[in-house]
């Protein structure tokens, strides 16, 4: 449990040091003056309930691990809370007319952080050439990449390179392809990528985690444990990282970036992460004031703490209330080759036997923004009409008669089932055990709820070898291919190896078809159509359980200011500053 830290200390013209407080704590503490009536100072103690996974920008696909990443690192371009694309290490960017070439012009005031990885521990200036390193490293399978899917058949050169690599590491064979072509560094401050073909989501790309950039020094003086060392750019510096308790992060003094008052960002002292498991611990916390941040509000508490018209109640009003219907979807994962979830029948019984209304109303208390009964993409996607994709309601007459086709009627002779989840601070699990009931009340099916620690988690379902799992899906960037990219077939490796995006392995030519056209045409009213017609498509098939769509609940201390809430989850904190008069009111 995260201990309480010695309260700030006020700067106001003097200051008032606490009995106890080390010096180096009433420096660090100590507010100062900003303009536009803001201030620097400040520690932002934060909970994590799922695991810290990497920290090495190739190996990041969960929410922690990027939550964490995005304060130490930057990349090209970022995604602001109004799901807009801002210039980041690219000052500006151009496409050319043919969608092929992305050209970003870097600027050449940024520098690495100081660390040992450099000559007198001093961090160079980013340069072009370091852009190039991190992309050719991300598609390098000796890196342990788990991204360079994103760029398969995209970029020109990039598989010729990734299967060079892997047939290199695997086979112990000399590199016979040393460069991807389409990742070019023209000078010191331009970058060039160069596709096959059109790919109208390809903007975002750039902005994703995958892509963060970082010095080749730090990779080749860290080895295997760069993913605990990690040596950026971004607004934070990385100080230390205790496994399952505690990570902590300083302010960089040397970043690029200002506010529109032209204050140096980030105004935070330090960033302290905690990783209590369990939402309601976590809670507790908050409402000691041991966390300036509760994301998530516990099932079971919500009607106590939210009222009819989603307000805080009684002692909660005092803190302020951010709610955003989420970019994000809940859903359970069939592994469509296993043996028993081939079977589409099975996988559409398991869909009408389902009530998602039940558990937002039971479960969830309210905390969703709805019964996932369309796709996989949420309403809360902008420009998308998702609603207009018929999914699966209650339906459990339609899934008894769907299994019994399948050669189960009443569940009879179906095999036990593992349902593999992790305990994601106590949410999951109450999900997990009214859908077990579910599935046995209406279909005649016994599953078990297997729980096992994040990193293994999604390790496992990689690999294929949990044929049904939990996973929730945030997006990365606000554009429906984000989400249908799960489905799509030619990510699937066709020899067996690990499957990160694509989970299920779900296989469909005629999606595959569609969901290819959409990405190639860049006139968005059109795209968006095709994009419902490939999605129907993958529904009808139901390699997923989608369950609700999220809806983001976080409370944050009265005395934070200018928190960026966005429906992606994007925790842009080198913005938030403290109001030290606030702040001592509530110590």
């Amino acid at each position: 449990m995260l201990k309480s830290i010695i309260p700030l200390i006020l700067f106001v013209g003097a200051f008032l040091f606490i009995a106890g407080c080390s010096q180096e704590e009433a420096t660090i503490a100590a507010f100062r003056p900003a303009a536009g009536g803001k201030f620097y100072g400040g520690i932002f103690r934060v909970n994590e309930t799922g695991e810290l996974r990497s920290l090495d920008p190739v190996r990041i696909n969960d929410a922690t691990s990027a939550h964490i990443a995005e304060q130490i690192y930057d990349g090209l371009l970022y995604i602001d809370e109004n799901l807009r694309l801002q210039p980041a290490l690219a000052k500006r960017w151009e496409v050319s007319e043919d969608g092929l070439t992305y050209t970003y012009h870097l600027r050449t005031d940024v520098y690495f952080h100081d660390n040992p990885c450099f000559p007198n521990g001093k961090g160079r200036r980013l340069t072009a050439f370091d852009v190039e390193y991190c992309f050719h490293r991300l598609c390098d399978f000796r890196s342990g990449t788990i991204g360079f899917d994103y760029f398969r058949g995209k970029v020109l050169g990039a598989d010729a390179y990734y299967e060079a690599t892997k047939k290199a590491a695997t086979e112990n064979v000399p590199l016979t392809v040393s460069r991807i072509e389409g990742f070019k560094a023209l000078n010191d401050s331009t970058f060039q990528i160069r596709l096959l073909k059109p790919f109208a989501p390809f903007e975002y790309y750039v902005a994703l985690s995958f892509c963060y950039i970082y010095p080749k020094e730090a990779v080749e003086f860290y080895k295997q444990d760069f993913f605990k060392n990690p040596v950026g750019s971004g607004p934070f510096i990385f100080e230390y990282w205790k496994p399952d308790q505690e990570l902590r992060l300083r302010r960089n003094p040397n970043y690029w970036m200002r506010d529109s008052a032209g204050n140096q960002l980030p105004f935070l002292d330090a960033i302290v992460f905690s990783f209590i498991k369990d939402n309601k611990t976590q809670l507790l916390e908050f409402r000691q004031g041991n966390l300036e941040e509760c994301y998530r509000i516990p099932s079971e508490f919500f009607p106590d703490i939210i009222d009819e018209n989603k307000q805080a109640k009684g002692e909660y009003k005092k803190y302020q209330l951010f709610r955003v219907p989420a970019l994000s979807t809940q859903y359970y994962g069939m592994l469509t080759t296993s043996d028993i979830f081939k079977d589409k029948r099975i996988r559409q019984a398991f869909c009408y036997a389902v009530d998602r209304e039940r558990i937002i109303r039971y479960v969830l208390h309210g905390q969703a923004a709805g019964p996932a009964h369309y796709g996989l993409v949420p309403p809360s996607m902008p420009d998308y009409p998702a609603e207009q994709i018929r999914g699966y309601r209650f339906d459990p007459e339609k899934a008894q008669q769907l299994l019994a086709e399948a050669g189960y009627p009443g569940g009879k002779g179906f095999p036990e089932i593992t349902l593999q989840l992790n305990s994601g601070g106590g949410r999951n699990v109450q999900i997990a055990e009214a859908i077990q009931s579910m599935l046995q009340e209406n279909l005649g099916i016994t599953v078990h709820l297997k729980q096992v620690e994040w990193a293994r988690h999604l390790e496992e379902i990689d690999a294929g070898k949990a044929p049904f799992f939990r996973l929730g899906w945030i997006a990365d960037y606000p554009d429906p291919e984000n989400f249908l990219n799960l489905l799509y077939g030619k990510l699937v490796p066709p020899d067996g190896g690990i499957s990160p995006i694509n989970s299920t392995r779900y296989q469909n030519p005629e999606f595959d078809r569609i969901f290819e056209q959409a990405l190639q045409t860049l006139d968005k009213q059109e795209r968006m159509k095709l994009y419902l017609q490939a999605e129907q498509i993958a529904i009808n098939d139901a390699p997923m359980l989608l369950i609700f769509y999220d809806e983001d609940y976080r409370f944050v201390q009265p005395y934070v200011r200018d928190y960026r809430n966005n429906s992606m989850d994007r925790r842009l904190y080198k913005f938030i500053w403290f109001d030290p008069q606030q702040y001592e009111q509530y110590q």
